[in-house]
């Protein structure tokens, strides 16, 4: 099993157009982020708002599931405006944080390619922010 992660900047009421989506990035502005899950979401979110595991998760729930393996989640507002705000050192400084969870070492990222995943998804939510627009995790479990 193969999972494909595909982060879209797009408005409030395009939810099930993008759960519907077979590449969501011919439609949306978006970045693949391949090997983010929603408990790598919930880690970024508890680092950066400083909320509880607990509640990160509680926000993270999908907020779209279709028929087939596609999953939608909706990235709440307030990571989105804190990722918005990430640059240069901070950017290293909370990719150096989050490369040292439990979420992340599990899964043998380095502080290298969290940076890079980190300055990504950052850049995606100032061009959200600009547009008044909310991002989505666009998951889809390709079965092998």
């Amino acid at each position: 099993m193969e999972i494909v992660t595909i982060v879209v900047a797009a408005e409030e009421d395009e939810l099930s157009s993008i759960g519907e989506s077979n590449a969501p990035l011919d439609e949306w502005s978006g970045i693949e982020a391949t090997g983010l899950d929603t408990l790598k979401f919930a880690a970024l979110h508890c680092l950066l708002t400083g909320d509880s595991m607990q509640m990160a998760l509680d926000l993270y729930e999908p907020a779209y599931v279709s028929e087939g393996e596609t999953v939608v989640l909706r990235l709440a507002d307030e990571l989105l405006e804190q990722l918005a705000l990430l640059d240069g050192e901070a950017l290293e400084n909370v990719a150096s944080e989050l490369a040292a969870t439990e979420e992340f070492e599990r899964d043998h990222w380095d502080t290298e390619a969290v940076l890079d995943q980190l300055t990504e998804l950052s850049e995606l939510a100032q061009l959200a922010e600009s547009q008044a627009q909310v991002l989505f995790v666009w998951i889809y479990i390709v079965q092998t």
